[in-house]
């Protein structure tokens, strides 16, 4: 883009941003293994309006990790651009949040105590013992990016959301905290410092999904979420309000491609179209007679393959991947809790007769997880695709401004990380 054209756009987007009603600009940026989702929200307290969409297919990483920073900084450039002519605005001085998932995510529950001796508990009590919670030792690649408070208990009351003004001897607390690889962590964050962006905070995508597509029903009733990504699938278990597991599993979508690829040897490319135009996840309901054609290397003619052989090779890895997800559920002792279902989003949602086969393993009730609560262009991100980058925008709705007025918000933080490791 030449100076001339640099100019004209700083000046369409100043002539939109004065015909705009005033609100303060959200991005959520999905930085994905097949695909970059970038995501422009205007917030107020009523309301999260999406402005602007940008969505390009991801170069550069590989099951959420990056592997290429150049490559990575291209695609996020491409969905930034896109994004910023949607909404007529630049984004480069607009707070940043971006998703973050792979295999080097941890999740546990740490228990934090703290003496109050019968006085009344405030504020800076609630900090002290969430600090307290937190001084576990972790492994020293490890960083922690979420602490969430679970519950508080004063004494022997149990299951308290918000003891401030309460007396008691003892305060305790239970938290949910995920910790993730600082070197991921940088190079995730170099990449959007690298784009132009600025970023505000790193967000675990299951966290991001579950503001898009939860209800606070189905919170307190128990609900599990698995967002079943290109390269991962992420699992995050709620119940009585708040979070209480998560977890990643190292196989998505890609996974589902790439046995297609290899199963009826075509390219990659011919694999995914070929599993949005004719996949399924159960084979059984396929009819025999329905023929594909499938795209072979070099000049060859298309092979003739059945339908049922397609949906039997996705079928197998469905299988397997929501086998694991279910084993992960009973493991942490918090299916039981599920009184509210399963919820999956994710691209890999839209396979069809997904949630059929998820009943069957669950046993419970599954439904997709569309974006909701949201105004403006919603068609443009109505879609399982789209839930982690419009979660991460209702994040920052609630979280940004605390962030910038806190001392201890995560860009300090991440600050502190990068000097450890640069």
């Amino acid at each position: 883009m030449d100076e001339m054209q640099e100019i004209e756009k700083e000046e369409t987007f100043e002539q939109v941003e004065k015909e705009r009603e005033p609100g303060e600009l959200v991005v959520g940026l999905d930085i994905g293994t097949t695909k970059i989702c970038c995501v422009v929200g205007e917030v107020t307290d009523e309301s999260t309006d999406i402005i602007g969409v940008g969505i390009v297919p991801s170069q550069g990483l590989k099951k959420g990790i990056v592997v290429n920073i150049e490559s990575t900084v291209n695609s996020i450039k491409q969905a930034v651009r896109a994004a910023e002519e949607a909404a007529g605005c630049d984004l480069r001085a607009v707070d940043v949040y971006v998703g973050i998932a792979g295999n080097h995510i941890k999740g546990f529950n740490s228990p934090g105590i703290l003496a109050i001796n019968n006085r009344e508990i405030k504020k800076v009590d609630i900090d002290e013992v969430i600090s307290a919670a937190r001084t576990v030792k972790i492994s020293e690649n490890q960083q922690v990016i979420h602490v969430m408070p679970q519950e508080y208990m004063v004494d022997d009351h149990t299951g308290i959301q918000n003891p401030i003004g309460m007396t008691g001897v003892r305060l305790v607390t239970n938290v949910h905290m995920v910790t993730a690889d600082i070197g991921a962590v940088h190079n995730l964050v170099t990449c959007c410092n690298k784009a132009g962006l600025e970023v505000a905070d790193i967000v675990l995508e299951s966290i991001a999904a579950a503001n898009a597509v939860l209800s606070r029903d189905e919170m307190e009733l128990g609900v599990a979420l698995v967002d079943i990504g290109g390269g991962t699938t992420d699992v995050a278990v709620f119940c009585d309000g708040t979070i209480r597991h998560t977890c990643e599993i190292g196989l998505g979508g890609h996974n589902l491609t790439n046995d297609l690829s290899v199963g009826l040897r075509t390219p990659l490319q011919e694999a995914e179209r070929l599993k949005e135009d004719f996949g399924g996840a159960i084979a059984s309901i396929i009819k025999p007679n329905l023929v594909v054609d499938v795209p072979t290397v070099g000049d060859r003619e298309p092979r003739k393959v059945t339908q049922k052989v397609l949906v039997d090779i996705l079928e197998a890895r469905m299988i397997e991947i929501l086998e694991m997800v279910d084993r992960e559920l009973v493991a942490s002792g918090q299916k039981n809790r599920i009184n509210g279902g399963v919820v999956i989003t994710g691209g890999t949602a839209l396979l069809a007769n997904v949630v059929d086969l998820a009943e069957q393993i669950f046993d419970m009730q599954v439904r997709i997880g569309y974006p909701s609560r949201i105004s403006g262009r919603v068609e443009e991100v109505y879609s399982p695709r789209c839930t982690t980058a419009v979660g991460l925008v209702m994040y920052g709705r609630e979280k940004g401004r605390e962030n910038r007025h806190n001392d201890l918000s995560v860009i300090g933080r991440m600050k502190g990380w990068f000097k450890k490791i640069m």
